[in-house]
């Protein structure tokens, strides 16, 4: 699968839920960054198998109902794909809005995850989710608590 197939079947299981089959796009040894990780959240998760349980209590969080504004970008590299969207939604607990804008740089070989860099606005996410401390708690440990 091109990098470009693998972001659109990607962000599909997302809106579908299916964490286990998101999080095993990635390669054995592949990893998630979160460049801009708030104190308490994460750096980096490497690996397949921790990227599945980091993911795996993502619906439990976060209802997506909707991916909007996507643009992929094809960069120079043939294996790097740059993806620009909105997620749009509820959040769980407290059934109030979701709305938040990514960027994501992500690296596909052989039809698999290597690297996926994931850019998004702690601060707003903490507002949505109702505080720094509540952001913390839901993703300090992986996202099934």
């Amino acid at each position: 699968m091109n990098p470009r197939d693998l972001v659109e079947h990607a962000l599909d299981l997302l809106l579908a839920k299916d964490m286990r089959a998101f999080a095993g796009l990635w390669a054995e040894a592949g990893v998630i960054e979160f460049p801009f990780a708030p104190p308490g959240y994460p750096e980096r998760v490497e690996g397949r198998t921790a990227v599945q349980k980091y993911l795996r209590g993502y619906p439990d969080l976060l209802d997506v109902r909707e991916i909007t504004d996507k643009v992929v970008h094809q960069s120079v590299d043939p294996e790097v794909v740059i993806v620009e969207f909105e997620a749009a939604g509820l959040v769980v607990a407290t059934g109030k809005p979701y709305r938040m804008r990514y960027v994501a740089v992500i690296t596909v070989r052989d039809g698999e995850i290597q690297r996926y860099r994931d850019y998004w606005n702690p601060l707003a996410a903490a507002e949505i989710m109702g505080g720094a401390d509540e952001l913390s708690t839901a993703f300090a440990g992986g996202v099934d608590g």
